[in-house]
C-alpha cells in the first residue's frame, strides 16, 4: 500500500508544479535574467547528467571506456561533425576500449 501512496503523492506533486508554472505572471517570465537562466538551465542539467552517467558506478567514481567515448564525442563535436558521426565515434571508441580489456 505504501507504493500507491508514493505514486499518488508524486502525481499530486507533479500536478501542483505544473499548476504553479501556469500561475506565474507573464511579466516575471519576460525579465532578462529569467530568460538567460531558462536558456542555460537545460544545458547545465544535461551536462551534469552526462558527467554523472559517464564517471560514476553506484557510489563510486569510475574512469572506464565511457570516458574515452565521451572524449571521442567531444573531439568530433569540436570538429563540427554531424550528430550521427559524433554518436558513431563515441560508440566505436567505447566498444574498442572495452574490447581491449577496459
Amino acid at each position: 500500500m505504501n507504493v500507491w501512496i508514493a505514486i499518488a503523492a508524486t502525481a499530486v506533486g507533479c500536478y501542483l508544479v505544473k499548476l504553479l508554472g501556469l500561475l506565474v505572471p507573464a511579466g516575471a517570465l519576460e525579465r532578462p535574467l529569467v530568460r538567460r537562466l531558462a536558456a542555460l538551465l537545460p544545458v547545465a542539467l544535461l551536462a551534469a547528467l552526462t558527467a554523472q552517467q559517464t564517471f560514476s558506478s553506484g557510489q563510486h567514481l569510475v574512469l572506464d571506456a565511457r570516458g574515452a567515448g565521451l572524449a571521442a564525442a567531444a573531439v568530433a563535436l569540436m570538429l563540427r561533425a554531424p550528430f550521427l558521426v559524433i554518436v558513431t565515434a563515441a560508440v566505436l571508441v567505447t566498444a574498442g576500449v572495452r574490447a581491449m580489456g577496459g
